[in-house]
Formats: C-alpha cells, structure tokens, sequence
C-alpha cells in the first residue's frame, strides 16, 4: 500500500461534491492521497493533532477546504511546516466570500495559499507543482498536461472558424 503525500482534508463532508474535483486530478496523476473530515471547530484537538503529524506520516502538501468561518485551513497551517492549500467552500450566506475572506487573511508567518471559490482542482495543481519540484517524472506529466491544455484552446479557436453568423467576418 502506498503512502499518502497530498491530504485533502476538509470541514465536512458536504465539501466532497467540490473536493472530487482535487481527488480526480491527483488521482489522474498517479499521486497517493488521503481524505479525511475534520473541523476545527467541532474536532479541535484531532485537528491539532493531525497537523502535527503530518510531516512525520510523508504528507508533503496539505489541502484544506472550509466554508463559512472557515478556520480550518488557518489552524491547519499554525500547526504545521508543510505547505497548505486553502480552498474556500461557497455556502448558503454569502456565497463563500465569507469563506474567502476567513483563509486568505491569515496573520504575517501563517500562510495560506488560497485558490478561488470552489477551486479544488486549482488546489491539486498546485500540489502537484510542488510534488514536481523534485520528481522529474511528475514534472514531466505535468508539463504534458498543460500542453494539453494550450491545445484544446488551440482546437477551440480552430473550431470557432466554421460558426457561422451573417456579420461574422472570420
């Protein structure tokens, strides 16, 4: 059984809809992951816990998602050296500005990255960059895949030539 490198980690399990998004792309990647629901404000201490452990488990890069107050990826990151990824979860109120606003403004020595609302696939990029900093393989997956992504735009552009409108001039 392989170990996990990326643990996604997220308030409840109402983010999964959203989190599968990350889980796919590592997956896709062939990258070991976990997933586990955890709050830090109703599982404070397995919370702390978790984070502490982390590094010494060969978790290289954290993703947390919350939404709402949106503690979780902020006291993830107070308890930990390892890079964590915030993704903020839209919720009923206010859209997930609330969210947003509660992992981005994390205090100096604290940091957070944070990718936009509902972005866990961005999240997993991210992580997979990191991971790639030192597995050549992975750098090279990668890089394949974002050649894959400037082709289908390519495509796209190339499609848009046979939509035909009465004023269209190219």
């Amino acid at each position: 059984m392989m170990n996990p490198v990326v643990s996604i980690i997220m308030g409840s399990t109402s983010d999964l809809p959203v989190m599968e998004k990350a889980a796919q792309l590592l997956n896709d990647f062939h990258i070991p992951f976990e997933m586990n629901a955890l709050s830090a404000h109703r599982t404070p201490e397995a919370v702390e816990e978790f984070a502490k452990n982390a590094a010494r488990r060969g978790i290289k890069v954290i993703i947390a998602a919350a939404g709402m107050a949106a503690a979780l990826p902020g006291v993830i990151a107070a308890n930990t050296t390892l890079p964590v990824i915030g993704v903020p979860i839209k919720g009923s109120v206010l859209d997930g500005v609330d969210a947003l606003y509660s992992i981005i403004q994390m205090p100096p020595g604290i940091p957070v990255a944070t990718v936009a609302i509902n972005s866990a696939m961005n999240a997993a990029i991210l992580a997979v960059q990191i991971l790639a900093l030192n597995d050549e393989t992975l750098a090279q997956a990668f890089a394949a895949y974002k050649q894959g992504l400037k082709e289908k735009i390519t495509k796209a552009n190339a499609d848009l030539k046979n939509v035909t409108y009465e004023y269209k001039t190219n």
